[in-house]
Order: structure tokens, then sequence, then C-alpha cells
């Protein structure tokens, strides 16, 4: 199955909480599409780790902080399917 919608916009939403990925739900896409996905994911990931702000606002740090995490365990939990399957990224 494609992936529906802009790749860029899904990790997106996953940074922002919104949507997860999981082995399960990893199981429609083609191996061009993990490609992608992950890629995306990195590019997200990229652009949340190069905004700036303000250490004295913690609430900021936090969400900024979150984001990051949850960047790193949607990228763990694709690399870990992709092992898996013996699909190459």
């Amino acid at each position: 199955m494609a992936i529906s919608g802009n790749p860029k916009k899904l990790a997106q939403d996953i940074a922002e909480g919104y949507q997860s990925l999981s082995p399960p739900g990893l199981k429609k896409y083609t191996a061009a599409d993990l490609k992608v996905i992950f890629n995306n994911l990195t590019l997200v990931k990229r652009e949340i780790r190069q905004t700036q702000v303000p250490l004295d606002d913690v609430q900021l740090v936090k969400a900024k902080n979150m984001q990051i995490s949850r960047m790193n365990q949607a990228e763990m939990v694709l690399r870990t399917y992709c092992k898996k399957m013996r699909i190459p990224i």
C-alpha cells in the first residue's frame, strides 16, 4: 500500500504525537515506502534539532525533547522491523 498523503507530514505527525509507528502498522508498506518514511523521519528529526529554544523556557525545552524522543522511538521501531524482515534501508 502506498503512503497516503505527504510522507514528511507523516513524520511531523509522529513528532507531535498524533500518530505512532508499530510493526503491525508497517506491514502494509512496501520496502520503497519504508525507505521514504525513514528518510523523512531523519529529515524532520534534523529540523527539530535545528530549532533554537530559550533555555529558560522549560516547557519549550521539554516539548522539543519529547519530539526528539518520539522520533528516536519511531526510527528504532522502523529499523527493527526492517532488520527483522530483512529489508535494507
